[in-house]
């Protein structure tokens, strides 16, 4: 005998409520999941600091959007390839940046949510410096102070090699990746297309630059070209690779950029071919990778209106000077250096002609009257239009402020302490050792001497090469001519600026 089974409304209710149920939970799981691809794939989401020193230190300036590399991959490359790692460090520190812990990549490296994370550079890479006592002191940073550790040209020859390499594939690049995590099926599909797009710029900024580095001296660290790369990138279709061989070298020092408040108005950059910091801050802001549309003018400007009040760094060591030398060291500024360098002097912020001045001619040639017309139409209708650059002919007085720490010397940074400064320009070293953090405090800059500091090994600067001169600042109107005591009695003096 077969029993059936009658379906009563309570069955029927529970049906329906299990439907209803499982309908909602199914949305509900479609709405999360939603929300966190939403989320981890937002098309534009920079990572933001609470602190202005980490916004400068890691804060993005538009350089991680069409420039911005993958981070993950950028992580891998020094395991990757340690064959084009400069010898004895084996991560991005061997280019003399400084890696502080928690931080995906070092100082001056900003990150970016596009799809994948993407990876620029900002401000503090070419402005935070390293100082130490000694060989095997602890270094300290400051903030706003060149780079005299870092070696750009050197870290874009890395990445230039790492593209070029046979093994630089997506399958390869993804496998060493995830050795460090596993990948999203999705991301699998981003990161092999972001590989091949990585290369491929690579290579082309490689040869875009190679008119530089196959012919130019190596820049070394602590010094940029800052300007002939836009011969090779934003003004390609002008130049069109035929750029004249006296305009071809523009190697200069990092600046310090702390205390911006007063120089407002100067004339700024070595040259002197810029009055308007913030036009300034924006140009500098295209040579680490932004483009005219993702510059992000609001980050700038809080970083400008910060640099504005920061005060330069006081001298960390201690000085044996007595007050009557001390004393004697302010009268010779007062009498020497200030109407050309102290805020407020009668010809601080100028531009001296280069017959006067008489140092190295190949930054001032290589901005040009055609460069400057070019600039101009390139920012044309853009909020941060370009009003202020101009040729000059010489190189701007600059403010004392914190000079201590902006060795080595003149504009190209071919002078390594201000004892040699004071010294006749025949006289100044020929060759030294540069890039390392090892401080002179007695004749005021970096030891010349030091060949190698924890692995990583010194740069030597060949005054010899074309655009390295250290010619020039010299004579009884530099100082040069004082006597023994009345330099130390200065120098004593510039410490405490």
């Amino acid at each position: 005998m077969t029993t059936q089974h009658t379906t009563g409304p309570t069955d029927e209710g529970a049906r329906r409520w299990r439907r209803l149920r499982n309908g909602i939970a199914g949305a509900l799981s479609t709405l999360v999941a939603f929300l966190l691809l939403s989320s981890r794939y937002a098309p534009d989401r920079p990572v933001n600091y609470e602190r202005i020193e980490d916004r400068f230190k890691y804060g993005t300036i538009g350089g991680d959007t069409d420039s911005g590399l993958p981070l993950r991959v950028v992580q891998v490359l020094p395991r990757m390839f340690p064959e084009y790692l400069p010898a004895g460090r084996g991560d991005y520190t061997a280019f003399g940046f400084i890696q502080e812990p928690g931080h995906p990549m070092p100082i001056g490296f900003s990150v970016r949510r596009r799809a994948i994370d993407l990876v620029g550079l900002n401000c503090a890479v070419c402005h935070v410096g390293s100082v130490r006592a000694s060989e095997d002191s602890a270094p300290v940073h400051y903030l706003a102070m060149p780079a005299n550790t870092v070696d750009l040209q050197a870290y874009f020859l890395f990445l230039f090699r790492c593209a070029a390499d046979a093994r630089f594939t997506p399958d390869v690049v993804i496998d060493e990746v995830e050795k460090d995590g596993a990948l999203f099926p999705a991301d699998r599909l981003l990161y092999r297309a972001a590989v091949e797009q990585m290369r491929e710029g690579l290579l082309r900024q490689r040869d875009s630059l190679s008119v530089f580095l196959l012919q130019n001296p190596r820049s070394g660290p602590g010094r940029v070209d800052t300007f002939n790369p836009y011969k090779t990138r934003q003004f390609a279709a002008y130049y069109r690779g035929n750029i004249p061989a006296e305009e071809r070298i523009g190697t200069v020092d990092f600046p310090s950029i702390w205390n911006q408040g007063p120089r407002h108005g100067m004339h700024l950059h070595w040259d002197g071919n810029n009055t308007s910091v913030n036009e300034r801050n924006v140009s500098a802001a295209f040579g680490a990778g932004a483009t005219r549309e993702d510059v992000d003018l609001p980050r700038i400007n809080r970083i400008e209106e910060w640099l504005n009040e920061l005060p330069p760094p006081a001298f960390p060591f201690k000085s044996d000077a007595d007050p009557a030398q001390l004393g004697r060291g302010q009268a010779l500024y007062a009498e020497r250096c200030a109407g050309c360098h102290a805020i407020g002097g009668a010809s601080v912020g100028r531009v001296v002609p280069i017959e006067e001045i008489g140092t190295d001619e190949h930054r001032l040639n290589s901005y040009t009257q055609a460069f400057r017309q070019l600039q101009v139409s390139y920012g044309r209708g853009y909020d941060w239009e370009f009003r202020h650059f101009q040729k000059t002919h010489g190189y701007a007085n600059q403010p004392l402020d914190g000079i201590w720490a902006r060795a080595p010397y003149l504009h190209n940074g071919s002078v390594p302490t201000l004892w040699d400064l004071l010294t006749p320009a025949e006289r100044r070293p020929a060759r030294f050792y540069r890039g390392h953090d090892v401080y002179d405090a007695a004749r005021v800059g970096f030891r010349v001497d030091v060949r190698e500091v924890e692995g990583r090994r010194a740069f030597l600067f060949d005054t010899s090469l074309p655009g390295n001169s250290s010619q020039g600042h010299t004579g009884a109107r530099y100082g040069t001519e004082l006597s023994d005591s009345d330099k130390w009695a200065l120098i004593e003096y510039l410490k405490t600026l």
